[in-house]
């Protein structure tokens, strides 16, 4: 079996650092053979700011996922998110030049690249060109206008941009480790690859990664995206609340936090006491688990309200119909859905991988979702759709046309 059959997503947060290797059968069916994870050095926010500890790291996770996997990987799928991304909304407009007014690629090609006209800094480049609608002669609502007759064709997209410095950073620590960047994919939306059905991606859903230094979200509605973004507060600033308030480590309130924490008071025994560790000499305190939830619990309203308040500004009238997927590490604090779905007032759920292929066990959980979307976002560009897989997009931003046809299987 060639190198080029097999697919690795590379998941580089700022605490953990995830890889997923997979490879076909004989059947041509995707199998997950290997995953490996390692401490993530030399990143901060997820932004590469040591290249050599970052390739230290990368390096660490990918060997023991070639390992587990028996397999030797080349190319890296990888994903950004936080700070170092951006998006806005766009609209393009062209005139139907096919014959008998018929559209083809070629205007569908020129409407994108119309609405990818976009004034962005000089620091950033387009990551990802998402349609989200079209509307030939003011009829709205069309989602695939190949083969159709119109005089205008307009296209409503959702653009999303990225810093270079953090794609060229990234992209030289993985090539320092001898490996290939395959490409780069927003996070949240290799997450909503993995976790989300078509129903809920129709009737509209929000995906929240709450991550370590960072919690990113995407609102699908439609079938398509209509609000990315990020906010700066995730899972570390709940153990510094801990740290700050208990008087201990910040590595002893972490522990804690995993091990005891709560964030929902129905969900806190109040007899139930946790050992919190001395520091300088002094002696350890018991200190009831009710009073954990008094720290985390503010802490992970403020992290959902603030998602809100983005959302409520940017979306308009957009539903969440079908609720509020969590996903991240900080989606496995008990009692996290609770809040959540105290914030928004919908039905909340805990999302882990899913689709037809099958996850180990050790990678069944939300804090694998974003390496799992992108072994199938990899799948999807590899296939061309063609295993009975959902497709996908990845290169959009060299190849617009391309691009539209694998998210137009994707998400319509």
């Amino acid at each position: 079996m060639a190198d080029s059959e097999v697919i690795a997503g590379l998941d580089i947060g700022t605490d953990r650092i995830r890889v997923l290797v997979a490879e076909y059968d004989i059947r041509g069916k995707l199998v997950v053979s290997g995953w490996g994870e390692s401490r993530s050095e030399g990143m901060r926010k997820g932004i590469v700011v040591n290249i050599e500890a970052a390739r230290e790291a990368v390096l660490k996770a990918v060997e023991a996922a070639e390992h587990e996997a028996g397999r030797t990987v080349t190319e890296l799928w990888t994903a950004l998110g936080g700070a170092s991304v951006d998006s806005l909304n766009s609209r393009g407009v062209v005139a139907v030049s096919g014959k008998n007014r018929e559209i083809g690629e070629a205007d569908v090609e020129r409407v994108l690249d119309a609405a990818r006209a976009v004034v962005i800094p000089m620091d950033r480049d387009i990551l990802h060109v998402l349609p989200q609608e079209y509307i030939i002669d003011d009829q709205g609502g069309v989602r695939n206008p190949m083969d159709m007759i119109g005089v205008r064709l307009e296209a409503e997209v959702h653009i999303v941009t990225a810093s270079v410095s953090a794609i060229k950073n990234i992209e030289k620590a993985i090539e320092r480790a001898d490996y290939k960047l395959g490409d780069v994919a927003l996070g949240s939306l290799a997450s909503a690859r993995a976790l989300l059905n078509d129903d809920e991606k129709e009737m509209g859903v929000l995906v929240i990664d709450i991550g370590a230094s960072s919690t990113d979200f995407i609102l699908v509605h439609g079938g398509a995206p209509r609000v990315t973004g990020s906010v700066p507060v995730g899972g570390a600033q709940a153990s510094s609340d801990l740290s700050i308030v208990l008087n201990t480590s910040l590595d002893s309130a972490e522990r804690i936090k995993c091990e005891s924490g709560c964030c929902w008071d129905a969900l806190a025994d109040a007899e139930e006491p946790v050992i919190i560790p001395g520091v300088g000499g002094r002696p350890p305190v018991p200190v009831p688990v009710t009073e954990l939830c008094r720290i985390l619990q503010p802490r992970m309203e403020e992290i959902f309200r603030i998602v809100r308040k983005k959302i409520e500004k940017t979306s308009g009238n957009a539903g969440i119909s079908a609720g509020v997927v969590l996903t991240g590490g900080g989606a496995l604090l008990p009692g996290v859905a609770d809040v959540a779905s105290g914030v928004f007032n919908q039905s909340v759920r805990i999302g882990n991988p899913r689709s037809s292929v099958e996850w180990p066990e050790a990678c069944r959980d939300s804090r694998w979702s974003t390496a799992a979307g992108l072994i199938l976002l990899g799948d999807a560009v590899k296939s061309g759709g063609n295993n009975g897989e959902n497709t996908a997009f990845t290169e959009e931003s060299v190849n617009p046309l391309k691009g539209l046809m694998k998210w137009l299987g994707e998400f319509f």
